[in-house]
C-alpha cells in the first residue's frame, strides 16, 4: 500500500548532498489566472534536478558489500547526474551508459562527477540492454532510474518539504510523469498526509505511458514517443510506480509541445530561470486545469523538476511559445493574383499584428499565403478564421499542424510544376553522424529525393522532411523499407500545408 512509502520518506537522510528547495510564489502567473500558484524548485538542487534525492536515498540504501562492487545505470541526463553525485559522494564507483545521442554538455557533466560514460546505441533501450550486460561482466549494481522503492521514497521527499512549507490551505498539487518515480513519491506522502489535497499527473500528449495504463487497468508499452521532453519521454510506466499512481491520483492531463514551451516562457517571466522541457511539464498541466476548469482563487502547486537542456535548443521553443500561449493563429489564406490583393488581405486584418508572411508566386489565378497573426486567445483565433472567411477568402487553419509549424514556414514557395507521384515523409532522426547516410543507403537510389529540410533543434533527435518521386505500384514497397529503418515517420503526402505551398 502507498501508506507504506511514508516512514521510508521520513527517514530519508539525503540533506548532505540534496537541498531542500523554496516554494515561490509565481506573481506574474497568479495575477493572470487569478489563483495563488506556487513553485517547487527542484531546478535549483546542486544537479539541477531532483534526481539527486532517489538516487542518493537508494546509494544510502545499500549494503556495504553493493557499495563496493560500485553501482551502474543506463540515462541520457538527469538520473545519471544524480547518481554520479552520490557515488562521488559516498566513495563508490559509478558506471553512467549513455546513448551516442546524447547531448555533449550532458556527458561532460556526468564525467566531470567522477563517473565512467560508457556510450551506446542510439536510444535508452540500446543503453539500457547495455547496462544489464555489464551487470553481469563487472557485477555491478543497478540503480533504476525510477521503479525502485528506495529511489521513489527519495523523489517523496519533495512532498514532504512542500507540505511543511505551505501548511494552509492547498487544493491541488501537479506533478510531471516520465517513468513514474516522482509523482509516486509525492502522491504517496500527500494523500496520507493531507488527502483532501487533489493531484493531477501530468504527461506529454506524446509519451502518455500513465494515462494509457489506468485506461486499460494495467501497464501498457506505448508504441513510440515524442522526443521533445526527453525527462519525461517514457513508454511505459514503471511497475512498482504504477502500482502506488493508480490509487493515488485524482486524474491525468496531457500537455502539448506549445503548451510546454509556453510554460518555460512563464517559468522565465516569474523566476528569471530557464526550466528544461520536462521541468515545466507540471506548470503546463496546471494551467490547461486553470483553463478548463474555470477555478479561481485556489492554491495550487507545482514542481520545476529541472533545468538541463541545451542553450541552443532556446530557438526552437521560443519560436513554439508564442502558439504555446494562444497568441498565435498560423493560417494559410489563398487570396486573388492581381495587384491590390495584398493591401486589401492586411487592411482587412485591421491593427493585429503580422508575426510572419510567406509566399511565393504559384500561378496566374490565386496566391497561397502562410501567414502568422497575433491573436489573445483561441477565441479569437477562431473569431478571426470565421471574419476572413466571411470576407471571401479561404482560410485554413493550420496552428495545429505540426509539419507547418516544423518545416513549411521555413520551405514556403518551394513548388516544382513538372513534378509527379511526389510523396512526402516526415522523420525524426538520432543527431548523430551517419544517420543520414544511413537513410540514403537504404534509399539505395531507387527513388529520386525531391524535397529535403532539416533543422537542428538542440535535442538528441533532429526533424527531417523528405518527398520522394515514388510510382503509386511501389509505395508499399517503400513503407516496408521505412519500417526497417526503426526511425519514427509520418506520411505528410496529403498534409493541407504541402499542398497548400509544396505540390505541384
Amino acid at each position: 500500500m502507498p501508506e507504506s512509502y511514508i516512514k521510508r520518506i521520513l527517514d530519508a537522510r539525503i540533506y548532505d548532498v540534496a537541498t531542500e528547495t523554496p516554494l515561490e510564489g509565481m506573481r506574474q502567473l497568479s495575477h493572470r489566472f487569478n489563483n495563488r500558484i506556487l513553485l517547487k524548485r527542484e531546478d535549483l538542487q546542486p544537479v539541477f534536478s531532483f534526481k539527486i534525492r532517489g538516487a542518493y536515498n537508494k546509494l544510502l540504501q545499500l549494503p556495504p558489500e553493493e557499495r563496493a562492487r560500485g553501482v551502474i545505470a543506463a540515462s541520457a541526463g538527469n538520473h545519471a547526474q544524480g547518481l554520479a553525485m552520490g557515488a562521488a559522494q559516498l566513495g563508490v564507483r559509478a558506471t553512467i551508459v549513455m546513448p551516442t545521442t546524447t547531448p555533449q554538455i550532458k556527458v561532460n557533466a556526468v564525467r566531470m562527477r567522477g563517473a565512467e560514460v560508457v556510450l551506446h546505441g542510439d536510444t535508452f533501450d540500446e543503453a539500457k540492454t547495455r547496462a544489464q550486460q555489464l551487470v553481469d561482466e563487472r557485477g555491478l549494481v543497478f540503480v533504476h532510474p525510477y521503479d525502485d522503492p528506495d529511489v521513489i521514497a527519495g523523489q517523496g521527499t519533495v512532498a514532504m518539504e512542500l507540505l511543511r512549507q505551505h501548511s494552509g490551505n492547498l487544493d491541488a498539487v501537479f506533478i510531471p510523469v516520465g517513468g513514474g518515480g516522482l509523482a509516486a513519491g509525492m502522491a504517496a506522502y500527500i494523500k496520507y498526509v493531507r488527502p483532501e489535497v487533489k493531484v493531477y499527473a501530468v504527461e506529454p500528449e506524446e509519451a502518455a505511458c500513465l494515462k494509457a495504463a489506468l485506461a486499460a487497468g494495467e501497464r501498457v508499452c506505448l508504441p513510440q514517443v515524442g522526443l521533445f521532453a526527453d525527462g519525461v519521454a517514457v513508454a511505459q510506466i514503471g511497475e512498482e510506480t504504477f502500482r502506488v499512481l493508480k490509487d493515488t491520483v485524482d486524474g491525468v492531463i496531457t500537455v502539448s509541445t506549445d503548451e510546454v514551451c509556453a510554460a518555460i516562457k512563464d517559468i522565465f517571466e516569474d523566476t528569471r530561470s530557464i526550466a528544461e522541457p520536462a521541468g515545466a511539464v507540471g506548470l503546463a498541466g496546471l494551467k490547461k486545469f486553470v483553463d478548463q476548469s474555470g477555478c479561481r482563487n485556489a492554491s495550487l502547486a507545482t514542481v520545476c523538476s529541472g533545468a538541463n537542456t541545451n542553450f541552443d535548443r532556446l530557438r526552437y521553443i521560443s519560436e513554439r511559445t508564442e502558439i504555446g500561449e494562444k497568441r498565435e493563429a498560423v493560417l494559410a489564406v489563398t487570396i486573388p493574383e492581381q495587384p491590390g490583393s495584398y493591401l486589401r488581405f492586411c487592411r482587412d486584418l485591421g491593427d493585429r499584428a503580422i508575426t510572419e508572411f510567406n509566399y511565393r508566386y504559384a500561378n496566374g489565378g490565386e496566391a497561397h499565403i502562410f501567414v502568422g497573426l497575433q491573436v489573445s486567445a483561441d477565441e479569437d483565433r477562431h473569431a478571426l478564421v470565421d471574419r476572413l472567411q466571411g470576407g471571401g477568402y479561404q482560410v485554413t487553419d493550420l496552428t495545429d499542424n505540426e509539419m507547418a509549424k516544423l518545416h513549411i514556414r521555413h520551405l514556403v514557395g518551394g513548388r516544382a510544376p513538372g513534378l509527379r507521384d511526389e510523396v512526402v515523409y516526415r522523420f525524426e532522426f538520432p543527431e548523430r553522424p551517419g544517420a543520414l547516410r544511413k537513410f540514403l543507403e537504404q534509399l539505395a537510389g531507387r527513388w529520386n529525393i525531391t524535397l529535403f529540410h532539416y533543422r537542428n533543434h538542440g535535442a538528441a533527435y533532429g526533424r527531417v522532411l523528405v518527398g520522394m518521386e515514388v510510382a503509386p505500384a511501389e509505395r508499399e514497397q517503400l513503407r516496408e523499407l521505412l519500417n526497417q529503418l526503426h526511425y519514427p515517420y509520418w506520411d505528410e503526402s496529403d498534409n493541407p500545408a504541402y499542398r497548400f505551398f509544396l505540390a505541384s
